[in-house]
C-alpha cells in the first residue's frame, strides 16, 4: 500500500515503535506543510492511505475528489478538518482513536506547565542558577488562587481538571451555548462578563 503521512515537521515518527507497523509498505513523509490544493492534489495523487498530524493539513471535498487511489485516512485526534460526508462519499474510510469530547491532554500539559513556569518563575530560576547565583525569587503558590477559562471545550475543561488538583478555583464564561453547558455540568460561572477579565480575576487572586 502506498502510505503518505503528512506535515511530520520534525520527522519523528519514523522514530516511533509504531512505525514498524509500516514495513513492507511504499511510506511517504512529507515534513513540510503546504495548503495549496494542486500541490497537494499532485503529491498525494497516487497515495492509497493517509496519515494526518493533528488539524494541519485540511482534506476537503475537491481533494478528495482528486485523489482516486485513496482508501484511508487514519489520525489520532478529533477531525474538524476533514469532510466526512465527503470522505464517505468518495469511498474513504476514516479512522480515529478519539470523539469530539476526548480530553486534549498534550495541550493542557503545556498550559498548566507555563503556568507553574510562570508562577514560580523557573526560566529565571535556572538563569539565575546557571549564572553561578542562587534563589533570585520566591514565586508564587496556585494553591487558592482563582483560574479563569474561556470557552468550555476539550482542552479548557482538562486545564481545569488539572487546576483543581492544585486547589486552585475555576471560573468559567464562553459563548452562550459553552455556558449552558458549563452551568448543566455544575461549574462555576463569574457572575459577569466585566467579572471574567484578566483584571478582576488579578485582583480576585490576590485578595484570596
Amino acid at each position: 500500500m502506498k502510505v503518505h503521512i503528512l506535515d511530520d515537521w520534525f520527522d519523528t515518527l519514523r522514530t516511533l515503535p509504531s512505525y514498524a507497523r509500516l514495513q513492507g509498505h511504499e511510506v511517504t513523509v512529507w515534513t513540510d506543510h503546504t495548503e495549496d490544493i494542486d500541490t497537494l492534489a499532485r503529491r498525494l495523487q497516487e497515495a492509497e492511505a493517509l496519515v494526518l498530524f493533528r488539524e494541519r493539513t485540511l482534506v476537503t471535498a475537491a481533494l478528495l475528489d482528486r485523489l482516486p487511489g485513496l482508501k484511508l485516512i487514519s489520525q489520532r485526534s478529533v477531525y474538524p478538518h476533514v469532510d466526512v460526508p465527503a470522505c464517505t462519499a468518495n469511498g474513504v474510510l476514516l479512522c480515529s482513536n478519539m470523539h469530539s469530547d476526548t480530553p486534549s491532554v498534550a495541550a493542557s500539559e503545556l498550559t498548566f506547565a507555563l503556568m507553574l513556569a510562570s508562577a514560580r518563575q523557573i526560566p529565571q530560576q535556572m538563569a539565575s542558577l546557571r549564572a553561578g547565583h542562587w534563589q533570585m525569587g520566591v514565586g508564587q503558590t496556585l494553591a487558592g488562587r482563582r483560574l479563569g477559562l474561556y470557552g468550555y471545550g476539550r482542552i479548557a475543561k482538562q486545564v481545569a481538571v488539572y487546576a483543581q488538583a492544585f486547589g486552585i478555583k475555576v471560573w468559567w464564561w464562553g459563548s452562550d451555548e459553552g455556558r449552558a453547558r458549563a452551568r448543566a455540568d455544575g461549574a462555576e460561572l463569574a457572575p459577569t462578563a466585566p467579572a471574567f477579565s484578566p483584571t478582576a480575576i488579578l485582583s480576585a487572586c490576590m485578595s484570596a
